[in-house]
């Protein structure tokens, strides 16, 4: 079952944090094993099985990356292993980073590309925001768009998780 769904709420990038927490306690309630102590295997099953998916609907939905990975991967616009079509100009600046990050050699030339690659994850943030801000309002059309545009900022933001990890490994070194 969709998590949104689920809690009743409208598809968005940035449900209301007290809505989902009221909504989670109150079916942590109305589902907690306890209460069906007396029923038959099924029915107890069935119970365990709503509320477990009460928990992950909660930790998904509360977590403004996972509600972003839930969303693309609802409309299969990310998949494990996928290989997205990046934008040329971000490779590129990519691999130029790359390229500098091993030739480091001291905390000055470190601190140059972290403060690059800060200055490009702020920029990636700046347009998700945007991205995200007024989906709930647009149409079907305009919203598979939009979720494409998103998808490309996520595998973006992937990308450039493992650059920072390599960025923290180099400062282990120095």
């Amino acid at each position: 079952m969709n998590y949104f769904d689920f809690y009743g709420i409208t598809e968005t990038f940035s449900p209301n944090a007290a809505q989902l927490k009221k909504q989670f306690y109150a079916l942590s309630k109305q589902y907690h094993p306890d209460f069906f102590a007396n029923e038959d295997d099924a029915k107890q099953q069935e119970i365990l099985e709503l509320s477990t998916l009460n928990n992950k609907a909660y930790q998904t939905l509360s977590d403004p990356n996972k509600v972003m990975e839930y969303i693309l991967r609802t409309h299969n616009l990310v998949s494990e292993g996928a290989k997205p079509q990046l934008p040329a100009d971000f490779l590129m600046e990519m691999m130029d980073i790359n390229e500098r990050l091993m030739e480091i050699e001291d905390k000055q030339q470190l601190a140059n590309v972290t403060a690059e690659v800060l200055a490009i994850e702020g920029d990636i943030n700046e347009e998700l925001k945007s991205l995200t801000h007024n989906y709930t309002q647009l149409d079907d059309t305009a919203k598979e768009s939009r979720l494409n545009d998103i998808a490309n900022i996520y595998y973006r933001q992937k990308y450039l998780l493992r650059i920072k990890e390599s960025l923290d490994t180099f400062a282990a070194r120095l």
